[in-house]
């Protein structure tokens, strides 16, 4: 009964700093039984993973979920594309934007809702460049200086 209380949430840290997010979207994700299960348990790598648009809607692939320990035959394949529920308008919105060169569509937090739904946060992001991710070691680093100093 602990684990339904306890709360799920999956970051995908790579992507703040490797990509600069212009827009955010949570959307539902199309789960297996098992899939679920494996979710409340954490068992899911969000590091390689990233989503497409195509006429279906918007997939997610590469979002590694792990086998569930007790599940028989009926277990899922822990790698195969999953569907993204969001609203037509926002997929078309979405779809606009990755027409632009250097833009991508990235998994940035898996959460479970207070509902019991498992939901994706995902970004619209542009790719860092070398003396971008420069900049931002140099921030965290006078932060964490000024951070000491304080105590």
């Amino acid at each position: 009964m602990n684990d339904i209380l306890k709360k799920v949430e999956i970051r995908n840290k790579r992507a703040s700093f490797e990509y600069q997010f212009l827009d955010t979207y949570t959307a539902g994700i199309v789960l297996r039984g098992t899939e679920i299960k494996s979710i409340r348990q954490q068992k899911v790598n969000l590091q390689d993973a990233y989503c497409y648009v195509n006429e279906e809607g918007i997939f997610i692939k590469n979002m590694h979920i792990s086998v569930y320990d007790k599940g028989t035959y009926l277990n899922h394949e822990p790698l195969r594309e999953r569907r993204l529920l969001l609203q037509k308008k926002e997929i078309n919105k979405i779809a606009k934007k990755l027409d632009d060169q250097g833009i991508s569509l990235i998994p940035i937090k898996l959460f479970v809702s207070d509902r019991g739904f498992a939901k994706i946060e995902i970004a619209v992001a542009k790719g860092k460049k070398l003396y971008d991710k420069r900049d931002d070691l140099k921030e965290k680093d006078a932060k964490r200086e000024l951070d000491r100093m304080k105590f």
